[in-house]
Formats: C-alpha cells, sequence, structure tokens
C-alpha cells in the first residue's frame, strides 16, 4: 500500500496476540489501535509507533466502592406485572416477571415514598392509606381492592447489572464479576469519579485519546426473567435509567412542580421515543441533559489536562448526549464515534458538530452480531456481511465525509478468516479514496432543499431510537436511510419550526408516521395555525409528501389534516356510507423503477377526485399527487427500503419539481446504482449497490458514460 493510502483507520489490538494486531494494522493501514470491553494491550503493541485508543465506560467498574455507596447505585421505575384481583385483598410482589439479576427493589423511604398503586381498570390511583408494602416477602399488600378490577405497583428498583456488561456476559460468555451502574448525581459519586479519571490518565500515559463509552446512563433495556420474552422494553433514546430519588428532587426545585413514578411508567407504555414527548419529558429531558454536559464536561477537562484528547463513543450510555442538542459542543469533546449498520447513523455522525468524525464499521468482531445471528462464529458470513454493511454506509459517506473509520471486538476471532481481511482492506483503501473526493470540495447535489417533519426535529436528526433493526417497522426510518445517499440537502425540523419560519427556504417537505406517533405528529396537528402555514407554503410552490397517515389526528373533517394539499384522506369508519371517487391510475414514463412497490393502506380515498393516482391496488389509492396552487401534494400509503424504491422517492421530487426525469444529469439509469458528482475535481464515482453484476449510464456535461459493475463495484473517472 502507497504511503498517501494509509490512516484513517482504528484497529482493535489484543495482547497475546501481538503479530496478528501487527500484521492486521499494516494489512488495513491503521494509524491507530485501540482496546475493546474484555481486551487489553500489551506494551509490545502500545510501544510499536501507533495512536493509542483507550476505552472507558466511567460508570461502570467500581464495584468496591459502589457497594460501599449503595445510595450511588442507578435506578429505574418499573411497574409491577398487572394482576386482576378476586377476593377482597390483593397481593403483589414486584419483581415478578422481571430479571432479578439485573433489578432489586430499592426499600429505602426515600424511593417508597415515590411509589404509586393503581387501579387500572379504574384508570385511578390507590390511596396510600389502603396498600402498604411488605419489605420480606417483596409484596405490596392493597388491603381494599374492587373485584375483578387489573392492579399495578409503581415503584423503584437499584440496576444491580451495567445492561453491556449484562448483555456481553450473555452473548459472548463472559464469566467476569457483574459491573454495577454508578449515577454521578450524588456529590460523593462525583467527587470519586474525578478522583478516579485523574489517577486513570496518570496511570496511563501511553493514551492518546481517552474514548468515552459514552457517558452516564444507558439507553433502556428491561429484561423479563422468562428466556421466551427476554427483552421486555427498549428504546435506545429514552431517559428511564436516569431517574432516582435525588433527581425527582433536583428536578422538583428547578422547574417548581413534581414529577410522579406514572410520568414515567406511563400507564406501562413508558415514554417511547416512537410518541410525541410531554412538556414534562421534554423538562426532564433538558434537566439530565443540563446535568450529564456539566459533569462530563469536568471529566472531559482532566483528560485535556494531560494532554489527551477526548472522543465520546455514541452508543450504549448515550442518554443526556445528545449530538443535535444545543449544548453538546460545551462538553469539549475532540471527537464523536458511532457504530453504524446503516447510511443514516453515518450521516448522524457525520453532521454532527465534532471535530473529528469516526464509524464503528460492523460487523463488530464478536462470535455474534448484535442482531443476533452468527458472525464470527459457526454459519456466520463476515465478509458477506461487511459488504452488505459497507455497502449501505457508502452511499452516505459520498453525500457527506466522516474522518475515519474502524473495527471493534476481538481481534483474534480473524485468525483465518482471509476472505473477511482482504474486504476490510478493499474498504479501508476505498473509503480514504472517498474521503480525498471530498477535500476538492462538496458534492454535487440537485437544488431541493428536503425538510423531515416530526415531532424531535433537530434534536432526532438522523434517526428515530435507534439502529435500523430495532425500528425497521416505521416507514420514516426507511425514509431516513433512502435520503442518506441521495443527491438533496436534507434537514430535521419540528412542528414549532415550521411556524417560526423554518420552510422559508425550504422546497420539499416530507411527514411520515401512523395517528398518534412523534413521527405523524399526534395532537401537534390539531394547531391551526401550524396546519394553515403549511396550506401557504405549498400553495406558493412547495411539495408536501406525506407517508402513511401524515398530519393524522382525530376531531376534524380530514382525518389527515393535509388532507386537502394531499388529495386524499383516510376513512375511518365515518364515512363508510358516502360514496367514493373513481379514478384511473395515470402512467407516467420512467417515474417507477422496476421493482418499486408500496403497500396498499386499506380505506384510503380521494377527496376531491383531481388527484392523480400513480399507482393503486384494490381498488385503493396508493401513490397520488395533486395539485394545490402553485405546488403540489404527494401521498405514499407505505414506504419500504429497497433500491428501486430509494429511486422511486427520488423521481417523485424530481417530477413535482418539474424537472426531466431522463434529462436530469449525474443520475444512473438504473436503480441498483447510484452516482455521485464532485464538480471541483470532476470526479464521477458510480456504485453497483446489488449482489448482482449491473449496467448503468450517467449523463454527464461531456455526454453519457455506460459503465458495467461487478456486484457492489465502485466506478471511478
Amino acid at each position: 500500500m502507497s504511503e498517501k493510502m494509509k490512516g484513517s483507520f482504528t484497529l482493535p489490538g489484543e495482547a497475546g496476540y501481538e503479530k496478528l494486531t501487527l500484521d492486521m494494522a499494516k494489512k488495513w493501514g491503521a494509524d491507530v489501535i485501540r482496546d475493546s470491553d474484555g481486551t487489553k494491550l500489551s506494551p509490545e503493541i502500545i510501544d510499536a509507533g501507533y495512536d493509542i485508543y483507550s476505552t472507558i465506560c466511567i460508570i461502570r467498574g467500581h464495584n468496591e466502592w459502589v457497594k460501599e455507596h449503595p445510595s450511588c447505585v442507578q435506578h429505574s421505575f418499573l411497574q409491577s406485572m398487572p394482576k386482576i384481583a378476586d377476593g377482597d385483598f390483593l397481593s403483589i410482589h414486584l419483581l415478578d416477571g422481571y430479571f432479578t439479576e439485573q433489578f432489586e427493589v430499592d426499600q429505602t423511604k426515600e424511593s417508597t415514598d415515590l411509589w404509586q398503586v393503581f387501579d387500572r381498570t379504574a384508570n385511578e390511583e390507590v390511596p396510600r392509606r389502603l396498600w402498604n408494602y411488605e419489605r420480606e416477602s417483596g409484596n405490596v399488600v392493597i388491603k381494599t381492592v374492587r373485584p375483578f378490577h387489573e392492579y399495578t405497583v409503581n415503584f423503584l428498583a437499584y440496576r444491580k447489572w451495567e445492561e453491556i456488561n449484562m448483555y456481553n456476559h450473555v452473548t459472548n460468555s463472559w464469566t467476569s464479576e457483574h459491573l454495577i451502574p454508578v449515577d454521578p448525581r450524588r456529590e460523593e459519586a462525583q467527587e470519586y469519579l474525578l478522583s478516579w479519571m485523574d489517577a486513570w490518565c496518570k496511570d496511563h500515559p501511553d493514551t492518546d485519546v481517552v474514548r468515552f463509552t459514552s457517558m452516564f446512563y444507558n439507553f433502556v433495556w428491561i429484561w423479563g426473567s422468562d428466556e421466551k420474552n427476554r427483552n421486555l422494553f427498549t428504546d435506545w433514546a429514552s431517559y428511564d435509567f436516569t431517574v432516582s430519588p435525588l433527581a425527582l428532587n433536583l428536578f422538583k426545585q428547578k422547574y417548581g412542580y413534581e414529577l410522579t413514578s406514572d410520568d414515567f411508567v406511563n400507564k406501562g407504555y413508558n415514554h417511547v421515543t416512537h410518541m410525541p414527548p410531554t412538556k414534562k419529558q421534554l423538562d426532564y429531558m433538558d434537566f439530565t441533559n443540563e446535568f450529564v454536559v456539566s459533569f462530563g464536561k469536568k471529566l472531559v477537562e482532566i483528560v485535556h489536562a494531560y494532554g489527551k484528547k477526548a472522543y465520546v463513543f455514541y452508543d450504549d450510555s448515550w442518554v443526556g448526549v445528545e449530538p443535535y442538542g444545543d449544548r453538546f459542543t460545551e462538553f469539549g469533546f475532540d471527537g464523536l464515534i458511532k457504530c453504524v449498520f446503516s447510511g443514516f447513523e453515518a450521516r448522524l455522525c457525520a453532521g454532527a458538530k465534532a471535530e473529528t468524525h469516526e464509524l464503528r464499521l460492523h460487523p463488530y468482531l464478536f462470535p455474534t452480531g448484535l442482531g443476533g445471528a452468527p458472525t464470527f462464529s459457526e454459519g456466520g458470513h463476515p465478509a458477506a456481511d461487511a459488504a452488505v454493511y459497507w455497502n449501505r454506509v457508502r452511499r452516505a459517506l459520498l453525500r457527506q465525509p466522516v474522518d475515519r473509520i474502524g473495527l471493534g471486538g476481538y481481534l483474534h476471532l480473524v485468525e483465518g478468516e482471509d476472505e473477511f481481511n482482504d474486504y476490510i482492506e478493499k474498504v479501508a483503501d476505498e473509503f480514504r479514496l472517498i474521503k480525498t473526493f471530498h477535500t476538492e470540495g462538496a458534492t454535487y447535489t440537485l437544488p431541493y432543499k428536503v425538510a423531515v417533519l416530526h415531532s424531535w426535529g433537530k434534536l432526532r436528526s438522523w434517526t428515530l431510537s435507534g439502529h435500523f433493526h430495532e425500528t425497521y417497522m416505521h416507514d420514516l426510518i426507511h425514509i431516513n436511510e433512502a435520503l442518506a445517499g441521495l443527491p438533496v440537502d436534507v434537514r430535521f425540523i419540528n412542528f414549532e419550526d415550521v411556524k417560526n419560519g423554518a420552510l422559508n427556504d425550504v422546497d420539499i417537505v416530507i411527514n411520515a408516521g401512523r395517528e398518534g406517533d412523534a413521527w405523524s405528529g399526534g395532537d401537534a396537528w390539531k394547531d391551526e395555525d401550524l396546519v394553515s402555514t403549511l396550506f401557504k407554503w405549498t400553495s406558493e410552490g412547495g411539495i408536501f409528501i406525506g407517508v402513511n397517515e401524515p398530519s393524522a389526528v382525530s376531531g376534524y373533517e380530514n382525518f389527515l389534516r393535509m388532507a386537502p394539499v394531499l388529495g386524499v384522506d383516510v376513512d375511518r369508519g365515518g364515512r363508510i356510507c358516502h360514496g367514493r371517487w373513481k379514478f384511473d391510475v395515470k402512467e407516467i414514463p420512467g417515474l417507477f423503477p422496476a421493482g418499486s412497490c408500496v403497500r396498499e393502506k386499506e380505506k384510503v380515498m380521494l377527496t376531491d377526485g383531481r388527484a392523480r393516482v400513480l399507482a393503486s391496488e384494490n381498488g385503493l389509492p396508493k401513490i397520488a399527487i395533486h395539485d394545490f396552487g402553485k405546488g403540489k401534494g404527494i401521498y405514499l400509503s407505505s414506504f419500504n427500503l429497497n433500491n428501486a424504491n430509494t429511486r422511486m422517492l427520488l423521481n417523485l421530487m424530481i417530477y413535482a419539481k418539474g424537472d426531466s426525469l431522463t434529462e436530469t444529469k449525474y443520475l444512473t439509469d438504473n436503480a441498483d446504482c447510484e452516482c455521485a458528482y464532485y464538480p471541483a475535481s470532476g470526479k464521477l464515482v458510480i456504485m453497483n449497490e446489488s449482489d448482482i453484476e449491473q449496467e448503468t449510464s450517467v449523463l454527464t456535461d461531456e455526454g453519457k458514460i455506460k459503465v458495467k459493475l461487478s456486484p457492489f463495484e465502485t466506478y471511478i473517472k
């Protein structure tokens, strides 16, 4: 490998495998070697001339101290499993159904004072005088009940096993001591952790970058006792694991009102990120973010005082970190690292305000992948997995660059995996080449500014609440992934932004979701000013794209508030006796690539008969376009990611803007291929995004270029 093609790659090293570590560092062109959870670097590796990343998770690995300070163990509110009364009283064992290696009931008075009991059938809280807690049995006894009503108890539990450590024990067969998570809210915990950080820096003089495994609070991950339903609740952007009696008391002092247990438990639903946030939830998130940043900044300052850099890994204990939040830069981090399965995650990292952006590629060097399938174990195909993941990420990086890539896990697993090792060498070289394209100037984009509109806006840019495989069922995550590699300018806005002028320089708005969820918007659509603002914007030439149940809210003439713009509505039963507009499907040559398709949605109906139906099934419109003043509304009954649908989405934008589907430059004529053009350097990159050979043509300023590409191949002119 030439000297110019080395660097920008982080390799996971491993003591006991020194030759393998240094051989792979040379093969992959690494300039950094890091440790991973469960591994260490030997002096031979540390002294080999590479920069060194050292991984720390600041809130775990302190069992001896935290056992002496039990009030500093992290908490969560839990709801007991619902139980129906069949007598005069009811006894509920609090931890029934929960994984007791993860949770332990906090029986202190400051905890039990926060508990609540509910008659869920009547939707009423049971007065405290009517129930008591039996400490020895772990039961709450409700002394007076209504027969055959359902009851639950909200209670605080210690989380006695940090969840990522727990996952590694179960998945990767770790046998070490279970690590207890420290809550840094308490003053004694802060003093201890600051002292620990200072001592750690002294003891690691060879570390160049301290890689924080996020900060203090893991995403919520509640396990059950039954392996048939081990994962009771997961939300990668939830704040459930940040709560404690102290936090609630400090919140009351600052905001002037109290939060209750059911403000977190929410009748058993919890506050999933897929639902619109309440004011209480937003206040508590801001309160937590302020603390995480203020204390995290002190730890970063210690790292800097020792001449080291501080990077944060935006996964695991990421809650309160919020890279798109207003306070993120106050941490003082020198870099942001994001593990990625998909293109939208690469864009999340690339767009955050940080000096260095680094991706941790998949598959990780684990026996079993994070999705549960085998990787570096029997039945696994790591090279094939790597190709699929890199194909998704590459298209995003051609639009917006990052500075570095790397791997994580246990390097010894690549022994004998020659196909994988050769492929990662190819990936590393290709990444470094892509970086050079951006140094000379930005990639060409169509003159379309696209705003994705949902409840979270900028704060949840390029994400929903986790990786693609956790949120695959939502139309918007598929749209995010499609947009990640398309040649358009993308931003994320919320409903207040719309009313505050965010649409002034926006050409296209996308709203996709189901009734009541955060992505469609829920009750935000009850705001008449919001609706009229969007009506006006569209009439003046804007394009509103709605997917599934966009702008849905009950109680108005139209279920979809943007129905006058879209030309379609969804009947919830109230119009079952009304007539339906008949329609013919209008074919537009070149609009729909072969293989593009959306799922039908029941009860979709035209509102005034003027919408042009572009696709239908069983007499129901699936895709329609509707003129509204100088603008247009476009409706899709669903959106599911594949190459053809990705191009279909772009084609709909091109068509709605009045541009040519065949004469627009720097687009491929094959949906299984995409391209990126860099005007400053004149470089054109054409990618095959399928696992079979493809042919495609691209219209350029110099004429048409035709190429034949092997599976996942990249062509550069």
